[in-house]
């Protein structure tokens, strides 16, 4: 039933969310009850840019409600992005456009990752950022990525 969900969705034009693939994990506190906290490291390929390829790691409640998805993860992340093949854009892009997001907690908190264009060093730029609805976390990283001289770069 899932998928015809999300191809319904994808059919009117919502975008569906990037996914990353989870890497691996450390544990940082022993929980007796339920998973541990960890660190996470997840990649997810830049959706408008081939030949892109970020690294995110954060940090992840553990703990009973951690485990049923109910906990609020803190708003520690970093970010590297590298090239991983022929950078090419693939759509046009806006300047601070999302890339990707990933829910932090059950509710009003997201981890998102934008990115820019600095055209005068051509460079992409990724942020790495927390929001929330009600008061956001001025906890952020940055990586720059070279986009070569030439044909689609």
């Amino acid at each position: 039933m899932r998928p015809l969900i999300m191809l319904a969705l994808a059919a009117f034009g919502f975008a569906l969310p990037l996914r990353a693939e989870e890497i691996g994990s450390v544990s940082t506190v022993f929980k007796m009850l339920g998973p541990n906290d960890k660190i996470v490291v997840e990649a997810f390929d830049d959706p408008k840019v081939d030949g892109v390829t970020c690294y995110l790691s954060r940090a992840k409640k553990g703990g009973v409600a951690g485990g049923l998805g109910v906990a609020e993860d803190t708003s520690d992340a970093a970010i590297a992005c590298r090239q991983v093949g022929p950078i090419r854009f693939t759509k046009a892009f806006k300047e601070g456009e999302e890339v990707f997001k990933k829910d932090t907690s059950l509710l009003f908190k997201t981890l998102q990752v934008v990115r820019f264009h600095d055209k005068k060093r051509n460079v992409l730029v990724y942020l790495v950022y927390s929001d929330r609805i009600i008061e956001g976390s001025p906890k952020n990283s940055v990586s720059v990525v070279p986009v070569p001289a030439g044909p689609g770069g």
